[in-house]
């Protein structure tokens, strides 16, 4: 762990080809929220029902006490995805529900803007973070879980090397509903190279 002034933690970049990964601050809620209001449409059919305040200031700070509170503990990182050529804010990524002891594993979740879709820089961002968790902080298993018909989310996986291993029923409660995904993992050394990723994991 790297710690900010007055011991708030925060994280390192991690820097790719087109992408850099990067510790939210207070300073990225305005951006943050422009491009999240964009892509509104394009992202709720994926994700936990939006509140009412989602996109306020206040919202955000409680989303950065939770952030700094998961790094303190080590149960999680989140990252703001900025590209390289513009600067601007593509998306975000995190890894969570970090265990060590006998499982030494743990979860990605991400997003990207209707805007930076489909253009591989969520492939990057993936490769960026495994590297970052089986190097850095010695996981052995990284696991990602998306609902089958959001094939976006498929191809960004089967592409950074995971691989499927089965469906959870009722797994998570998506936009109001609870919804079936299906799990893919990742393990420490199972190698390959991915023209996205540029490097061998």
């Amino acid at each position: 762990m790297f710690a900010l002034p007055f011991g708030r933690p925060t994280h390192p970049p991690l820097t790719g080809k087109r992408v850099v990964l990067r510790f939210p601050t207070a300073a990225d809620h305005d951006q943050w929220a422009k491009v999240r209001e964009a892509s509104r449409e394009f992202l709720t059919p994926w994700e936990p029902q939006w509140t009412a305040d989602e996109l306020e200031p206040a919202a955000w700070r409680r989303r950065l006490r939770r952030y700094r509170e998961e790094l303190r503990q080590g149960s999680g990182a989140a990252f703001l995805i900025f590209e390289h050529q513009s600067g601007g804010l593509a998306g975000g990524i995190s890894i969570g529900n970090i265990r060590y002891g006998v499982a030494q594993s743990g979860q990605i979740g991400y997003w990207m803007s209707q805007e930076h879709a489909g253009r591989g820089l969520m492939v990057e961002a993936v490769g960026l973070v495994l590297k970052h968790g089986f190097e850095t902080l010695r996981l052995h298993r990284i696991e990602a879980a998306c609902i089958p018909d959001n094939r976006r989310s498929v191809r960004v996986l089967e592409k950074a090397g995971f691989q499927r291993e089965g469906q959870l029923r009722s797994y998570l409660r998506i936009n109001g509903v609870w919804r079936d995904h299906v799990l893919y993992a990742r393990i420490a050394g199972d190698g390959g190279v991915s023209r996205e990723q540029g490097y061998e994991l």
